[in-house]
C-alpha cells in the first residue's frame, strides 16, 4: 500500500497557498482599515449597485447572518450605507459611500499587487491557468465570482 506525502495533498497545498496569500494581502489591506472579506464585499457592492444584502450574500456564497455582520462593519467605517429598496421596503439596498469608492480603489490596487507577488514564480500563462482552475473548482460548488 502506498502512502501519500502530506505536501502532495490537495488540502495541504490549498491551505498553505491560502495562508501565503493571506500573509501578503493582510498587510496590503492594513492601510485601508479593512479585511479581505470586507474588501470582497466592497467589490461585490460596486459590481452590481444597487444590490440588496441578500443578493450580495448569494453572489458571494456567504450566509445572510455573516453578510449582515460584514455590512454592519463596513457601515460603521463609513464605507457603505443602507437604504430601503424602493421596490421592496423589506429589503435593504447597499451602496458605497464616497469613502467606500476611494477605499475600494486603493485596496483593489494593493490586492492586485499582493496577488502578483503571490503568483510571481509562475509565468503569465501558468498564473492564468491557475486562476481558471480555481474558478472552475469554486463554480463546481455553486459559488460565483466574488
Amino acid at each position: 500500500m502506498s502512502t501519500r506525502r502530506y505536501d502532495g495533498s490537495l488540502h495541504y497545498l490549498l491551505k498553505h497557498a491560502q495562508m501565503r496569500l493571506a500573509e501578503l494581502t493582510g498587510p496590503a489591506l492594513e492601510p485601508f482599515g479593512i479585511s479581505g472579506r470586507q474588501c470582497a464585499v466592497l467589490v461585490a457592492v460596486n459590481e452590481q449597485a444597487p444590490s440588496s444584502q441578500h443578493d450580495i450574500a448569494q453572489r458571494m456564497g456567504v450566509d445572510r447572518t455573516t453578510m449582515v455582520t460584514l455590512v454592519d462593519e463596513l457601515e460603521a467605517k463609513g464605507l457603505v450605507y443602507r437604504r430601503p429598496d424602493s421596490r421592496d421596503r423589506r429589503k435593504n439596498v447597499v451602496a458605497l459611500t464616497e469613502a467606500g469608492h476611494t477605499t475600494l480603489e486603493g485596496a483593489t490596487s494593493a490586492v492586485d499587487e499582493a496577488e502578483r507577488r503571490f503568483l510571481g514564480l509562475l509565468s503569465d500563462d501558468q498564473a492564468a491557468a491557475f486562476r481558471e482552475t480555481l474558478r472552475a473548482a469554486a463554480l463546481a460548488r455553486g459559488l460565483t465570482a466574488g
